[in-house]
């Protein structure tokens, strides 16, 4: 309805009129609209001590009610439906997909849902895993939408398998469907503000018996409902709506609710969802109107009704489908019953218990501004197991249990970038040729969840096209000039159709390399960039009424061209000149400047060696006195290293005068003892000694430096230098301050503790040091002893690779098989223990272990933390798959570091301690998803200013609300921040 509201001031007793008087909307004018204007008064008399401001509110139509969207402007689609039709018990129009969808059949089921109209028939797809069948619905950009589909198998043949497949929300996977009971009803519910004028619902991709939809349903809501801080980045996907204390089983939707949301009713029970309820729990509910009017609306019927808990308790415990994720969450109270003038409704979280949020008190009079009004506390940002459990306790000075009405959880889905804009406008441009045709008539993306029949897509985010494939599809007019914006195309396939015309300009698609035109009508010149497109190789223009001269540059043979039947196309005139004879002199003049050059060469290198050798045995020469030439090596008998040798040689008397007498021992490796030396020139260097001399570990030697000194990467610890001198065998690394990661995770309680993101940030460094040893080298290399103390931190705290050299070539023994396991305790991979048959993934399975050690912070074996027969796998497998990572944080991380960071790296881990090594991922998949981990946790600051930011400019209250303590993972109000990308937080 509308009010009529004027306002006087008073200013030292005199009265002052207002210049506001104006219509504004009001849910009724009836009490909780006398209290939204009291309250709208104290704002303006608190506002200024001087000023006494009154309001005058003058009811135009008393019986108006919030402008809602009207079922006009729902859209409810009768899948496999034969006509359009009512629902009786609604009034809501139903009609039939028979002209949105032309594919598929309409499947007549057995014991429709109430026996609705609506879902007496389903649409049954083919099953191809290559096609997804989609619904375009037409939407408002910027507008919130609450999109249904259903699905209600009816009756399973003898023959039918149960049905899986997947369900996308343009391009993101909205769910996985999954049939389990064909009598069943499944509903997916996503809310989304709508990114554009368009989106598209599709079914694909069945594991098992055929796709199907039963019903396709778009609500749009008004003004603010649902509205996020980081909806333009996530989905919410309603993940539970309960009503409780609900008299039937029936659910409540339209008209009761005006955007037609469907409440549950909290009688049904299904399995593993609102059981465990307290004692003396009962059902109360009223008939009178509740003040509902603000955020979410919910309908005055669903507060109608609640559950108490009057023994003092009210708990429950129910799965969430597709947990743990971030949540939005909201829990809806009012107060229903007649209190006493000396009665009171107190309660709070006792279950989960966090010390943080325990003190947070519910008073739901206190908070909604009297009885029958609605008070709404929400979390923006929770984090939620897949199984919650919650229970509220009365404080001492209550009166009555604690009371509930409605509860709402919807989990972030975030966004997945769609093809991108300009392709997909090139690709439109071409459907328009033959808009009638089933290829232009696929819908959806046109690469996500898979490609339509014509185009393949690349792997990038957002997805380019690299190919479009028209052969023979009878095209005509003039090839679309938008094809200049698609640049990641790499192949197009226009031959055999009827285009007219020139061609276009192609000249930005720097990536082509396959052109088939060959076949139409095409008239004009061939244009001259063709020839300087760098990855053109293939080109048929043949049979067409192309005209002028071909590039002689196309000509040369690094491009296959095909241009027969072009009567007007010619080659260019040659040039007369004497080609042999300049060919020859220049043949002769590079014969002798290579000559030349060549004896120059060998001088040079000649005169140097001999000068190395000298300066070498010279007294107070550089540390760094000469450098053997870095190619393949050689060795000689007695295992000493020849002039073929690599890396640089230090004579044992610079050694010693760096390491001082080896005077400062910094630790052990499984080669040696390590010394710590600083050159004549202040740099800092690690002396490592071979611990025995004898003739097998001389060869290793030699076979460390080899390998060592044509190895690279700024995540392994480079190799400085190498002497063999009085019996010893010494190499000189890079010296590394910060020391190893053992020590920092492991070390004293006095010493500064590792972030979340610097602990990613070695991960990363240390998985790429890895995954060059498996793919970077040349034989590839296995580390064999991947552990905390063999990753060094710099002085920079980047993480670098070491003690990889001693015979762990990967083509030492094709078998890759040795006699005695070689690792460390706790690090082993049991399956390489078992058969003694080494490969990369044994390194991936020690690396699973680092990662849970950073995690965690608890060492690989202990006995005080597992007992005597677990390990830190057994003990992490166990809680992780349980979906609690929470129980292996290490307690410095909890409240500094966002929850699905530290997921998405358990997941990994736990993927690399797979048992069988053919089941761990790869070191370069590990580094991707550390680095999704480490953009999740990035994104929690960002954030977390956005927030603050937020927070400060509305001024909200510092008193905590009861969602934010019962539905808070984290234990910190900093820790609810992040996902992938930008992360939703609290409001």
């Amino acid at each position: 309805g509308f009010c009529f509201l004027s306002w006087f001031c008073s200013f030292n007793g005199y009265l002052l009129p207002f210049p506001a008087s104006f219509l504004v909307a009001c849910p009724s004018i009836s009490l909780p609209s006398l209290r939204f204007v009291s309250s709208l008064v104290q704002i303006l008399h608190q506002a200024d001590n001087f000023y006494k401001c009154f309001l005058y509110v003058v009811t135009l139509n008393p019986n108006l009610r919030v402008p809602l969207p009207g079922a006009a402007e729902f859209v409810s689609i009768d899948c496999g439906g034969t006509t359009n039709h009512t629902d009786s018990r609604t009034g809501l129009q139903w009609v039939s997909d028979s002209n949105l969808m032309r594919t598929g059949n309409s499947v007549s089921i057995q014991n429709p849902d109430g026996n609705l109209e609506q879902y007496k028939r389903r649409r049954d797809f083919p099953i191809d895993s290559n096609k997804k069948y989609c619904y375009n619905l037409a939407t408002r950009e910027r507008r919130r939408y609450l999109i249904r589909a259903t699905f209600q198998y009816g009756n399973l043949g003898n023959q039918d398998a149960y049905p899986k497949f997947d369900l996308y929300l343009d391009a993101t996977k909205w769910s996985t469907v999954t049939i389990t009971d064909a009598s069943r009803v499944y509903v997916n519910e996503m809310i989304i503000r709508a990114p554009s004028g368009s989106v598209d619902v599709c079914i694909c991709c069945a594991s098992t018996g055929s796709p199907f939809i039963s019903t396709l349903e778009l609500r749009p809501f008004n003004l603010s409902m649902y509205a996020t801080d980081f909806e333009g980045d996530f989905f919410l996907k309603v993940a539970a709506r309960v009503n409780f204390g609900a008299p039937t089983k029936d659910a409540i939707r339209y008209p009761d609710d005006p955007y037609d949301r469907i409440w549950d009713s909290d009688l049904v029970k299904r399995q593993n969802f609102l059981v465990g309820e307290a004692g003396g729990t009962i059902r109360i509910n009223t008939t009178k109107d509740i003040w509902v009017g603000t955020r979410e609306y919910p309908p005055v019927k669903v507060m109608q009704t609640a559950v108490v808990g009057t023994e003092g308790t009210l708990s429950y415990r129910l799965n969430l489908e597709d947990f743990p994720a971030n949540a939005r969450a909201y829990a809806y109270f009012a107060e229903i019953e007649e209190l006493g003038d000396y009665e009171t409704r107190k309660f709070k979280l006792t279950q989960p218990y966090f010390p943080d949020y325990s003190n947070a008190v519910v008073n739901i009079v206190e908070n909604g501004n009297g009885s029958y009004s609605l008070y709404e506390p929400s979390y923006m940002n929770v984090s939620l197991d897949f199984v919650l459990s919650f229970a509220f306790a009365k404080t001492r000075d209550s009166t009555r249990g604690p009371l509930l009405n409605a509860l709402e959880i919807s989990k972030y889905l975030q966004i997945a970038a769609k093809t991108d804009d300009q392709d997909v406008t090139v690709l439109n441009a071409f459907r328009s040729l033959s808009p009638g045709s089933p290829w232009a008539n696929e819908g959806g993306d046109p690469c996500i969840p898979t490609h339509w029949e014509w185009v393949t897509c690349g792997k990038t985010s957002p997805p380019r096209i690299t190919k479009i494939s028209l052969s023979g599809k009878n095209l005509k007019g003039e090839i679309p000039p938008e094809i200049y914006h698609i640049r990641e195309l790499e192949e197009l396939w226009l031959d055999g159709n009827s285009f007219t015309g020139s061609i276009p300009d192609i000249s930005n698609l720097v990536n082509l390399r396959i052109m088939h035109l060959e076949s139409n009508k095409l008239t004009g010149s061939l244009p001259k960039y063709l020839a300087s497109l760098p990855n053109l190789h293939e080109l048929y223009i043949q049979n067409n009424s192309l005209t002028g001269t071909i590039p002689p540059t196309l000509l040369t043979g690094k491009v296959i061209i095909n241009y027969e039947h072009n009567p007007g196309l010619h080659k260019e005139a040659k040039k007369k000149m004497h080609f042999k004879l300049v060919l020859g002199i220049s043949i002769g003049i590079l014969a002798a400047l290579l000559l030349l050059l060549l004896g120059s060469l060998v001088y040079l290198l000649h005169h140097r060696r001999k000068n190395t050798i000298q300066k070498t045995n010279e007294p107070g020469s550089s540390f760094r006195a000469s450098a053997k030439p870095s190619t393949a090596y050689s060795v000689s008998r007695g295992w000493h290293l020849t002039e073929d040798g690599i890396s640089y040689y230090i004579s044992l008397s610079k050694i010693e005068e760096a390491t001082k007498n080896f005077s400062k021992k910094i630790g052990r490796g499984s080669f040696g003892t390590v010394y710590y030396g600083q050159m004549e020139d202040g740099k800092e260097v690690a002396v490592k000694i071979m611990a025995d001399s004898c003739t097998n570990l001389n060869q290793q030697f030699v076979t460390e430096v080899a390998l060592l000194s044509r190895i690279h990467h700024r995540n392994l610890v480079p190799l400085i230098g190498y002497c063999e001198e009085q019996n010893q065998r010494i190499l000189i690394y890079e010296y590394m301050h910060n020391g190893t990661l053992r020590d920092h995770i492991h070390g004293s309680v006095n010493q500064k503790r590792l972030d979340w993101l610097a602990r990613l940030r070695i991960a990363e460094d240390a998985a790429k040091g890895l995954d060059y040893l498996h793919t970077g080298c040349n034989p590839s290399i296995i580390h064999r002893d991947v552990k905390t103390t063999n990753i060094l931190l710099d002085i920079n705290m980047r993480a670098k690779v070491s003690d990889f050299g001693l015979s762990r070539q990967a083509e030492e023994d094709l078998t890759h098989v040795s006699s005695v396991a070689r690792g460390t305790v706790g690090y082993l991979d049991p399956e390489y223990y078992a058969n003694q048959q080494l490969t990369e993934k044994s390194d991936v399975y020690s690396f699973g272990v680092v990662l849970l050690e950073l995690i965690s912070g608890k060492k690989p074996v202990s006995a005080e933390d597992f007992g005597s027969e677990l390990n830190i796998v057994h003990w992490a497998r166990a809680l992780i798959r349980k979906g609690d990572v929470m129980s292996i944080m290490d307690p410095f991380l909890i409240g500094n570091a966002k929850i699905e960071s530290v997921w998405r790296v358990a997941e990994v881990a736990i993927q690399c301690v797979e048992l069988r090594s053919v089941s761990r991922p790869k070191m370069q998949e590990i580094i991707l998803a550390i680095q999704e981990a480490g953009k999740i946790e990035k994104g929690v600051d960002e954030s977390q200013k956005l927030m603050q930011s937020v927070d400060g400019s509305k001024g909200q209250s510092s008193r905590k609300t009861l969602l934010t303590s019962f539905l808070e993972i984290d234990q910190s109000p900093d820790f609810s921040n992040g996902s992938s990308g930008l992360v939703p937080s609290a409001r």
